[in-house]
């Protein structure tokens, strides 16, 4: 029988092992099937989705884009045959060549496009209209001053006779060292437009610069001017040519939209231009009165304050041509926006029209004004700043650390855990598609009752660490479940904000992007590589200055403003890029010292056929120079340290090596960059 036995039992296991062999060989067809399968599938998440995901073509059209590598490309539209560049190998070739991030790399060619694309519809709009006149640009120098970006700008500008406009003595000095006069007096001459409150050096200045050819025009703000450049005017035996910057009705869109109407900080008012009339024609001089200028405000995302405008300011201009004035420029001033968001609307990132609809409107305007008021076709003048300088800079930084709220399950857990715990573990394990809202308020309960227990002494520190990572948990729990559904219970939309992330960015806002933190301006923000996987992160940025609004936390969307932006997650020893796009415009001259973070590293590259060329870095502030800024010497700072480390040796609390170590370290410390430099 025992036999009998062990040849069943030794049977029946030679058949289970045969059942399972079939299994596993099945379960291996099953797998090789899949993996078959996969391998010939599309991936879930292409360059495609990303380019949508970040609106990239939208507001980067046509000078940003993603290749197949997902990484972004710039192509700078100056030549067919040049191969768009892929931004995240220059920054690693500028960081191998130990230019540390953030890093502002500006585009000289994207800047001389912007040059062209602005006189081409220009250009158009006075073919198509048949208009008499000519179009003749300047660039306002406020809108960025540094010099490698003016120089650029002056070069590419000479074919169109592009000028530049000052609003104070420093940008007047720099205009007149900019801008060179046409030695063939036949030529069309580049304008220097003379904005800004203006005192007695600076109009003897201007006037004096006549005499080297450059054709400056004195736009008088206030009437007291107009005495003054009179008065000097006869001195110096030149004579000024003038123009008024007229108080327009018209309101324009947006923040600035009080630049114009009675309250306007700049201008004159319509019974204020008729007195400069009646004084110019009793001093025999209102032959020098030849321009018109108004300004209604920057980035006018909506066309119809264009036209409005514009509509009004030709009324004036033919009204003062008629009256006798020498009328011969009419400035239209900036404003014509840029889309931020990429959204093609009237909102404050976006606008909604483009460059050719901002010309034909002014061209067509101007036309008829003139021809029904039987006067002569000005010259069209525009300030846009911000349409050429924008595109043409691109901030990078990278990523130093990130941090949320821990969804982790807890390990806390035993049999004599306090009641608050084990209803906390039960709330978790309960949700479902069906009750999600109620176990939401069940947890926000628990959560509360956990914290005051603490506080009363009754939960350690350990069994609060629980509680709140059971808090969030269900947090991530519910979420999941809620995240595909279009009727979410209000009470649950911040869900996802309580679980996002924060990106720590080697970055000061205040510096690079001040108008993020002052004004609530949007720009495209993105990564710059790992644009083939799918972002699975949400998050805000923050920045390294120790100020909770040095953060951010407003994204681009094409609907509507986003609080989260779509990020990937960290990887192990290696670097994470970021972008901030379409920064050309004010942030590098606004930016302020918060924290003693400094200017970036800023480097010009210019596309060849190639590749591309480093034409100017410029390196940013070392500490030393930053502290000078504050009026700091670096080496009395060295020498009070000295003094310091001596007497700690005298009464050893240091030891000869810590010394000079420390004082090595506080001495090459003043020459490093400000930001941090991850090795």
């Amino acid at each position: 029988m025992v036999v009998e036995s062990n040849l069943s039992l030794n049977s029946g296991s030679q058949q289970q092992s045969k059942q399972e062999k079939t299994r596993q060989e099945k379960l291996s067809m099953v797998i090789a099937e899949q993996i078959a399968t996969e391998s010939t599938t599309e991936p879930t998440w292409t360059v495609e989705d990303s380019k949508r995901l970040y609106g990239i073509e939208s507001w980067g059209e046509p000078y940003f884009s993603i290749n197949e590598a997902g990484n972004i490309t710039v192509d700078p539209q100056v030549a067919a045959q040049n191969i768009p560049l892929d931004l995240y190998e220059l920054v690693r070739s500028l960081k191998q060549r130990n230019i540390q991030l953030p890093l502002l790399i500006r585009f000289s060619d994207i800047l001389a496009d912007r040059l062209e694309r602005l006189h081409s519809c220009m250009n158009r709009a006075i073919s198509h209209y048949q208009y008499p006149g000519k179009y003749q640009g300047v660039f306002p120098i406020k809108c960025n001053q540094h010099r490698h970006l003016i120089e650029d700008l002056v070069n590419c500008g000479k074919p169109y006779s592009f000028g530049l406009e000052a609003g104070s003595k420093p940008e007047l000095i720099v205009a007149l060292a900019m801008l060179e006069a046409n030695q063939n007096q036949s030529e069309l001459q580049p304008l220097l437009i003379c904005n800004g409150f203006k005192d007695r050096e600076y109009i003897e200045t201007a006037l004096l610069a006549r005499r080297l050819g450059q054709k400056p025009i004195i736009v008088i703000e206030q009437l007291e001017e107009l005495s003054l450049a009179l008065e000097i005017s006869h001195k110096l035996e030149i004579k000024p040519i003038l123009g008024v910057r007229a108080k327009l009705n018209t309101q324009g869109t947006g923040r600035w939209g009080n630049s114009t109407g009675d309250r306007a900080k700049f201008g004159l008012s319509i019974p204020q231009i008729i007195k400069m009339v009646r004084r110019l024609e009793r001093e025999e001089m209102l032959d020098c009165f030849a321009l018109l200028h108004f300004h209604i405000g920057s980035q006018i995302s909506a066309i119809s304050s264009v036209k409005n405008a514009i509509r009004e300011a030709s009324q004036i201009y033919v009204q003062l041509a008629n009256m006798g004035a020498n009328m011969q420029y009419l400035d239209v001033g900036g404003g014509l926006a840029i889309d931020y968001s990429g959204s093609k609307t009237d909102v404050p990132a976006s606008k909604n029209y483009n460059m050719q609809n901002y010309a034909n409107d002014i061209v067509a305007q101007v036309k008829d004004a003139c021809a029904q008021g039987k006067v002569q076709a000005p010259t069209l003048v525009s300030e846009s700043g911000r349409a050429i300088a924008s595109h043409q800079s691109v901030l990078i930084f990278d990523v130093l650390a990130s941090s949320n709220n821990d969804c982790a399950l807890p390990l806390f857990k035993t049999e004599e855990e306090h009641l608050v715990l084990h209803n906390f573990w039960e709330t978790y394990n309960s949700i479902d598609g069906q009750n999600y809202q109620e176990t939401y308020h069940d947890a926000i309960q628990l959560k509360e009752e956990a914290l005051s227990l603490f506080n009363l002494g009754y939960l350690n520190l350990e069994e609060r660490a629980c509680a709140e990572q059971l808090y969030w948990a269900c947090c991530q729990k519910i979420t999941k479940l809620i995240q595909d559904q279009d009727d979410v219970p209000e009470d649950m939309t911040d869900l996802v904000s309580k679980l996002a992330s924060t990106y720590h960015v080697n970055l000061s806002i205040f510096k690079s992007a001040p108008d993020t933190w002052a004004i609530d301006q949007l720009f495209p923000v993105m990564p710059i590589h790992r644009l083939d996987q799918e972002p699975t992160v949400r998050g805000t940025l923050a920045d390294l200055t120790c100020d909770s609004d040095g953060k951010i936390d407003r994204f681009i969307d094409r609907k509507e403003v986003k609080e989260l932006l779509e990020l990937h997650p960290l990887q192990d020893g290696k670097p994470y890029y970021l972008g901030m796009f379409l920064v050309g415009a004010y942030q590098e001259i606004m930016g302020n010292l918060h924290n003693l973070f400094g200017s970036t590293n800023v480097t010009q590259i210019q596309i060849t056929p190639q590749g591309y060329k480093i034409e100017q870095l410029v390196k940013g502030d070392a500490i030393k120079e930053v502290l000078n800024y504050v009026d700091y010497d670096g080496q009395d700072l060295v020498e009070i340290m000295r003094r310091r480390t001596e007497t700690a040796l005298r009464e050893n609390l240091i030891t000869i090596d810590e010394a000079q170590k420390l004082l090595s370290n506080y001495e090459r410390g003043l020459s490093n960059y400000t930001y941090l430099v991850k090795k």
